[in-house]
């Protein structure tokens, strides 16, 4: 009984150990190191230098935002030379600033956050399914917390591939990445976070059933001429004289340029100059929206373990921090190979864009870095480049523990013989 009682103690010190590195080194940060050797930019950029030599990146554009000025910036091009007005296809980064659009409509009046999208829409309606399609609004379109089970990822159409009409995509996307490509509610609307390209394709249909003009044509007008993002297109067709950094396929062959259906979702085309604008627009005073509007569309909409996850267009990544502010966008593609980030906190105005082709991750990766940096908030990335150090870590403590005990052990068995 009394060996089995020191096990019993034994095993409970290496769990409150065990849970000091998990709140500790993981949930607080105190054990983690960061990628850059100190706290400058440049250093951040030498990291960065250093992680673009490991796996194969095609390009990599990357710009530090400090104080609300853009910064340092890095360059790399594994083949022609690129520079702050090359132009990147920005997946998912598209939705973040769609969302621009939906909202000016809002402030016009045109549209209202909570009716039903079904009201606004002609040329298309929400299939009928077990739940309520009134709950659908603009609101959770916009924060992915509408219902809708799509799951999308759109891979794009190639030269030789029919391009569907939005109607055709809303009703089974053909190039749907990964599900079956069809857009409808699979759970109570308003309940939970559900990432749904798809809702932002109903959002570009939204924009051009109400604005009476082509997607295209609305966000030029309403937020790159505004916003002086003369590198910006949803269309690349309509721009062919912007300098378009090499694409490249999954196995780093070069790649001709998608076509896509979902413009809204995944097609915007655009620069870190252009960019650097549209974050210092979150900022403060902008020709688009109004500081109240940009406030609001940062406030948490939809939730994961009860952490704010999505506002309306932005995701949230501070993670109930208190001290910061974090909000953004990633994009990632397969058909070319995309990774992007655009990150910045609305608290110390710090920022950072990071657009990469060629790589799965680099992009992201280097982007939860920087979150680790600025904000000591340690995400998957962080964690797993740290792995190793927090092994040994709970290792020697275990060891020291094991040793610990063992004496402690000792000297009682010494001490009871004494006394017997």
């Amino acid at each position: 009984m009394r060996i089995f009682k020191y096990i019993i103690l034994i095993v409970l010190a290496i769990l409150a150990w065990a849970s000091i590195i998990v709140y500790g080194g993981i949930m607080k940060g105190m054990l983690l190191t960061k990628l850059n050797a100190d706290d400058s930019p440049e250093s951040f950029i030498e990291a960065t230098k250093q992680k673009a030599k490991e796996d194969f990146v095609g390009n990599l554009a990357l710009v530090l935002i400090e104080n609300g000025t853009r910064s340092k910036s890095y360059y790399y091009s594994n083949d022609k030379p690129i520079d702050q007005t090359s132009v990147f296809q920005v997946a998912s980064v598209s939705k973040w600033v769609t969302s621009w659009g939906i909202h000016k409509l809002v402030e016009q009046g045109k549209i209202d956050l909570d009716t039903p999208i079904d009201h606004y829409l002609t040329r298309w309606h929400l299939p009928e399914t077990d739940f309520d399609n009134t709950k659908v609004t603009v609101r959770r379109l916009l924060s992915h917390s509408s219902g809708l089970v799509d799951g999308l990822g759109y891979m794009g159409f190639g030269p030789n591939e029919h391009v569907q009409t939005i109607e055709e995509s809303l009703t089974k996307a053909s190039d749907a990445y990964s599900t079956d490509g069809v857009v409808k509610v699979g759970y109570e609307p308003g309940t939970q976070f559900q990432y749904s390209g798809g809702g932002y394709t109903i959002l570009q249909l939204l924009i051009e059933e109400v604005s009476g003009v082509s997607f295209q044509e609305y966000m030029t007008k309403t937020v790159f001429e505004p916003l002086d993002m003369q590198h910006s297109t949803f269309v690349l067709s309509e721009k062919p004289n912007l300098k378009l950094a090499q694409l490249y396929a999954e196995d780093g062959s070069i790649s001709e340029p998608y076509t896509f259906t979902a413009l809204a979702a995944a097609s915007l085309y655009t620069c870190t100059e252009d960019l650097s604008k549209f974050m210092l627009a979150n900022l403060g005073n902008n020709k688009v929206l109004s500081t109240t509007t940009v406030k609001q569309m940062t406030q948490p909409e939809s939730f994961v373990n009860g952490m704010g996850f999505y506002g309306m267009g932005p995701r949230l990544f501070s993670q109930n921090d208190l001290k910061s502010n974090v909000i953004g966008h990633d994009g990632f593609s397969l058909r070319p190979l995309i990774n992007t980030s655009v990150r910045v906190d609305l608290n110390s105005k710090n920022g950072i864009i990071i657009l990469e082709m060629g790589n799965y991750n680099i992009a992201t990766a280097l982007a939860d870095e920087w979150l680790y940096w600025k904000t000591d908030i340690a995400d998957y990335v962080v964690i797993m480049r740290n792995k190793t150090r927090l092994i040994s870590i709970f290792s020697i403590g275990c060891l020291l523990i094991l040793i610990f005990s063992i004496r402690w052990i000792r000297k009682q068995n010494i001490t009871r013989k004494m006394l017997a």
